[in-house]
């Protein structure tokens, strides 16, 4: 992981935008009032304690497409001018029945070079992957996604964040129920990777991985699969043979460029 050299542990964090789909949104790291937290609010309140004027926007909508986020997101993150951007996309292109991994690296392309002269530092993730069959199946797509990320990050001085070569993050204990989205433990994972990348001093090391336990006996790994498949997997699917997503209609979680204690409603 490389940092930019004009970019140090020094330097002063005064701004963060979150650019992504619904892994940058926070499913499914819920807070008592419903909404989701997740690893980009964790981090951007950690910066924010550091610098008093500090701002952050997070325009993340669940299930959004690289394509989607590259001509939706990325511009609109690209005007505010931020100190740090966080894009983090293309795994859902990935999980699709069908992909044109070409398209992906265009539009991941255009996102980038838009972006990487727009902020102080540009950082990218290689995104965590649960172990499992679904993992196996789409893990070549996976990992040709990550080799374009790399790619890019080599050549316009982005960090790049390697989530997916953590082994504590592929535990299943660190997945919620539909097994698409981190807890609220690896989401803090998460921040806490993203931290260090920037180079501010660690707090824990988020690598560590979680104490053995006896796997779950053959009735209630049934029982689980089943109500996996009956509430998660049934409805992911008939989103895509019709062609619909979860972030349809759905606005940013915090559009605008604000201080961080700022309701995401309130204009600047």
């Amino acid at each position: 992981m490389e940092m930019n050299a004009s970019y140090t542990s020094h330097s002063r964090h005064t701004s963060y935008v979150a650019v992504g789909d619904s892994f940058t949104e926070g499913m499914s790291d819920l807070l008592p009032d419903g909404s989701y937290r997740g690893w980009a609010d964790l981090l951007a309140a950690r910066l924010a304690a550091r610098e008093p004027d500090f701002r952050y926007a997070n325009l993340a909508v669940r299930g959004k497409l690289i394509g989607q986020i590259a001509e939706e997101q990325a511009p609109v993150a690209a005007a505010m001018r931020a100190d740090v951007v966080t894009l983090v996309g293309g795994l859902n292109d990935t999980l699709r029945p069908k992909v044109d991994m070409g398209r992906v690296r265009y539009h991941l392309e255009s996102a980038v070079e838009l972006l990487a002269p727009s902020c102080r530092q540009l950082v990218l993730m290689r995104s965590p992957g649960r172990n499992g069959p679904v993992m196996e199946r789409f893990r070549p797509r996976m990992e040709e996604l990550f080799g374009i990320i790399e790619g890019l990050a080599a050549r316009h001085g982005a960090l790049v964040v390697d989530l997916y070569g953590a082994p504590a993050l592929a535990d299943p204990r660190m997945w919620d129920v539909d097994r698409l989205h981190l807890t609220a433990e690896g989401h803090r994972r998460v921040a806490e990777a993203v931290w260090q990348a920037l180079g501010l001093p660690a707090e824990q090391d988020w690598r560590t991985e979680l104490p053995a336990s006896l796997p779950p006996g053959w009735a209630l790994r049934r029982a689980q699969d089943l109500s996996f498949a009956r509430q998660h997997l049934l409805p992911w699917v008939g989103r895509r043979l019709t062609g619909r997503s979860s972030g349809d209609g759905r606005p940013a979680k915090r559009p605008e460029l604000l201080p961080f204690g700022a309701p995401a409603e309130e204009q600047p």
